[in-house]
């Protein structure tokens, strides 16, 4: 089990609304096999095709911006709209912010409360990702042809949008139970929009079913909805949440325990029964 060669490479084109070759969509059956990706490619390539490609190693720089880009938003998202899926940190803020007020009895310092608190959380969501962050480009995201490209049952790819990438994706092949887990998914967000992430999506699944295997896994903290329906338009489904998820990187300080607090959700495609 390994990546098709060079000369394999999936030219997918990109057609956002395109749901028929996603497998678990209700126009498909679960199952599903490189062929019906490989007929569209007689018809019409519209001017802005996007072609999924191996990685290589020219690569690794746009590749390592692309994850660096995309992993710098989740410190807005994870303070701010992360706030929103948390009514316990919410409820906690709030008792804080009345607590105040009966300390100092001053009605300016409790109304400037919210705004302290939402600042000492935005600075330890940045601590925490910008430690999680150097983790991964420090593992497996500082040699990527090792990582991936070498071993058996795993690859990554790019996405390349007029001769420039513009997406990432890799696939991470797990013996011990035979699936094969998607990570590392990001696209330029200059790009975001013309159905990448979901193509790239597609490429890890045919390259699960080229390679036998039972199942594709993901774990995501992603706070944004758009990226869960993605993965439920690609067949995904939820099959756990936790509420108190330790990313790589974190000291799990009292701080820290206070002031960030990220939701990790799992979600599984069953490609075949064992």
């Amino acid at each position: 089990m390994h990546c098709s060669s060079p000369k394999m490479v999936c030219e997918t084109k990109i057609v956002a609304d395109e749901h028929d070759a996603i497998p678990g969509s209700k126009k498909e059956p679960m199952m599903w096999s490189a062929a019906s990706s490989a007929s569209g490619e007689a018809k019409d390539v519209r001017r802005e095709a996007v072609f999924i490609r191996e990685f290589e190693r020219g690569d690794q720089e746009e590749v390592r911006r692309i994850f660096y880009e995309g992993i710098m938003e989740r410190i807005p998202n994870t303070a701010l709209r992360g706030l929103g899926q948390q009514p316990q940190t919410q409820f906690l803020y709030a008792f804080l912010t009345v607590m105040c007020f009966f300390v100092t009895k001053s009605l300016a310092l409790t109304c400037c409360a919210p705004l302290a608190l939402m600042g000492v959380r935005y600075y330890y969501s940045g601590k925490v990702i910008h430690s999680y962050l150097d983790h991964a480009l420090h593992t497996d995201m500082a040699d990527i042809e090792a990582y991936y490209m070498k071993p058996a049952g795993s690859c990554f790819w790019v996405a390349v949008l007029d001769s420039r990438v513009v997406g990432i994706v890799a696939a991470q092949g797990r013996e011990d139970d035979n699936t094969v887990e998607l990570r590392r998914m990001s696209v330029d967000s200059r790009y975001r929009g013309k159905g990448i992430a979901k193509a790239l999506g597609r490429r890890v699944l045919e390259f699960a079913v080229r390679n036998n295997y039972a199942a594709v896994v993901l774990g995501t903290t992603a706070v944004k909805m758009a990226a869960h329906k993605l993965y439920e338009s690609l067949g995904f489904r939820r099959t756990g949440q936790s509420e108190d998820y330790r990313l790589p990187g974190m000291s799990r300080s009292a701080p820290e325990r206070l002031f960030f607090q990220i939701r990790y959700s799992r979600y599984r495609l069953q490609l075949r029964e064992e």
